[in-house]
């Protein structure tokens, strides 16, 4: 399962094992987010991921949706057969595109009467492979995708990522704040102590580069003066 994020951070549903899709850089020049910490944890995402639609124009409706939904059950049964490319559905929550719900895939107009379309998400994963790498192997596959009368499938967006699981980081976020907690407190002396704030809300993420996101949880703390 996954989550798409369209925001500069977005919290962890609290499934176990969802794979989250990071669509939003962590700092912009012109859109910085004061809300994210500075501390967490910065990793190489799992997976690049690339939004596509199908799209078809037959004018006879029945023959149009046949068509469409007949070059997706193609996409699924080639993805089957070749190694490093999964196909997912969802805009929150990603969840393997199978040919058992392939056609559970909503049709919306597609800008004329009788033309209609589609999307889904290639993804595959980033362990040892770079951005670029990954986007030529996902751009070969809906190449190699064979059309069906007059449905066509084309990227929509730029290349994302995906993380499964983030709130299985929690334990590392939270040892790295303590660790930060602990030596600021160091440096103003014995006389002063960490109190931590937010270390119980859920995992939050946003993308860190063209391969790698940055967990965190929203903490705050505050040093204060131990009581005398």
């Amino acid at each position: 399962m996954a989550m798409l994020i369209s925001s500069g951070a977005s919290a962890q549903s609290g499934a176990a094992l969802e794979e989250v899709v990071v669509t939003a850089m962590r700092r912009d020049a012109d859109n910085y987010d004061e809300r994210i910490p500075a501390i967490g944890l910065r990793r190489i995402a799992d997976y690049a991921v690339q939004q596509v639609y199908v799209a078809g124009d037959t004018r006879e409706a029945d023959q149009r949706r046949s068509e469409i939904y007949a070059m997706i059950k193609g996409a699924i049964e080639l993805a089957t057969g070749r190694g490093g490319i999964e196909l997912a559905t969802g805009e929150m929550v990603v969840e393997p595109l199978t040919l058992t719900n392939y056609r559970n895939l909503p049709l919306q107009n597609d800008g004329r009467p009788d033309s209609e379309r589609t999307s889904f998400l290639i993804k595959t994963r980033l362990s040892g492979v770079d951005a670029k790498a990954a986007l030529e192997r996902i751009h070969n596959f809906i190449k190699s995708v064979p059309t069906v009368g007059r449905a066509e499938l084309k990227p929509q967006g730029e290349l994302t990522l995906s993380v499964v699981g983030p709130d299985q980081y929690r334990g590392q976020i939270i040892d790295l704040v303590a660790a930060d907690a602990r030596q600021t407190a160091a440096k103003l002396g014995q006389d002063y102590a960490v109190q931590a704030k937010g270390l119980d809300r859920p995992v939050e993420w946003s993308r860190a580069s063209l391969t790698e996101v940055f967990l965190y949880v929203p903490y705050a703390y505050d040093v204060l003066p131990r009581p005398q």
